[in-house]
């Protein structure tokens, strides 16, 4: 029995496709004539599939290089072995995906949905009547990520034990509880990722950028961090937070007796810098107008807190829920809101008299993946704002100022 190492795609024509992607959707549809997509090492390269629904298909060994398979469906889809290099995989849903020993190297896949996949190193035996066993290898490794854009995209979960994505950009992505246990992630820019209870065992960090990165619960045992930035990030919360000696929890007490008041009672405090995290959870809270700038809220439940009038200039809200929040003329101007829940949140002027309101400002604000859905953003001043990834669809931004 000999062992070879080459190349084995079938060629596929324009009319064999769509009759298999008909195929496909009737499979999906549980309709007569149905029948479950199998590309296995297809020549797909630079194959248009945007948009394509393609959950649960074969696409074992597929040479997808330079593919366009953009806001695609490829759910559970298994992808083992698959040759994706240059493929254009934005904001494509890959969640629960096979992708064990896939090249994606130079792949874009900003604003992914990969929460659950697998993309740990694997390689493919082909039968061959005359050959026996040929593995099917790419001109790179496998399970190779070198310079890929993951930007914004969600990783939760994924196992990606050994990957190789050296140079890779994994800014503002969601790697929550990912297993990168022994990976490459030399000169990797992971600004603004979210880490929390990643496994980092062994990997190689060196001279990767984690400007801003959410680290808590990492294990980086025996990592290699050999000129690795990680200026700004956010480790994990203290157990209680104290404000001019005082717990946190007194002192937003006496600031909502403030408010309930019309000042009679209780009294305020700036608040800058703050970490609210220990509080886990503000739902509903009345905390309007609070000077909170700088502040740390990440992960938090805000739903339906009032922080109407609130300066929360720069603070940090990643990954919370302010789900119909009240934020009528806040100040949020250079705020941390990626992947931010904020369906149904009141975002237009807040009315001061007749004649006077004040204006939401989100100017420079980062709402990378950030879901504004059914979101009133009326007049909302949204200069410089990050957007990319945002979920707008219901959201009303009539009158908002937007960058041209």
């Amino acid at each position: 029995m000999s062992f070879q190492a080459q190349q084995h795609h079938t060629a596929l024509d324009a009319r064999a496709l769509r009759d298999a992607l008909s195929a496909h959707r009737r499979y999906l549809a549980s309709r007569v004539g149905g029948r479950r997509l199998n590309l296995t090492y297809a020549d797909l390269t630079h194959c248009s599939l945007e948009t394509v629904d393609l959950r649960d298909a074969d696409l074992t060994g597929a040479k997808l290089t330079g593919a366009s398979l953009a806001r695609s469906n490829l759910g559970r889809a298994v992808l083992f072995g698959a040759d994706l290099r240059d493929a254009d995989l934005r904001q494509a849903n890959l969640r629960r995906a096979d992708l064990r020993g896939a090249c994606l190297r130079g792949a874009n896949l900003a604003g992914a949905e990969l929460a659950g996949c697998d993309l740990r190193e694997g390689r493919i035996a082909l039968q061959d009547k005359l050959d026996g066993f040929r593995i099917l290898r790419h001109e790179h490794r496998p399970g190779e990520l070198n310079f890929a854009v993951l930007s914004g995209a969600n990783l939760r979960g994924a196992q990606m034990n050994g990957a190789v994505a050296m140079t890779s950009d994994f800014s503002d992505a969601n790697l929550c509880d990912v297993v990168l246990a022994g990976a490459q992630l030399t000169r990797a820019v992971l600004d603004g990722a979210d880490l929390s209870g990643a496994d980092l065992g062994g990997a190689d960090l060196s001279g990767a950028s984690l400007r801003r990165a959410v680290l808590r619960g990492v294990n980086l045992t025996n990592a290699r961090l050999d000129k690795t930035d990680f200026t700004g990030v956010l480790r994990a919360p203290p157990v209680i937070t104290r404000v001019d000696d005082r717990p946190l929890t007194d002192v937003l007490a006496d600031y909502e007796a403030y408010c309930e008041s019309d000042g009679r009672a209780g009294r305020i405090m700036r608040l800058e810098g703050v970490d609210f995290r220990p509080l886990k959870s503000l739902r509903g809270r009345r905390l309007s107008g609070v000077q909170a700038p700088r502040s740390v809220f990440q992960g938090m439940d805000l739903e339906g807190v009032q922080m109407q009038g609130a300066d929360l200039s720069g603070a940090d809200f990643r990954g919370a829920s302010l789900r119909e929040a009240d934020l009528r003329g806040a100040r949020l101007t250079g705020a941390q809101m990626g992947r931010v829940d904020l369906r149904g949140a009141r975002l237009d002027p807040l009315r001061l008299d007749a004649a006077r309101s004040v204006r939401t400002d989100l100017t420079r604000a980062s709402l990378r993946g950030a879901d504004l859905r059914g979101a009133a953003a009326r007049r909302a001043r949204f200069l410089d704002a990050e957007l990319e990834g945002a979920r707008t669809v219901g959201c009303d931004m009539t009158g908002a100022e937007l960058d041209a």
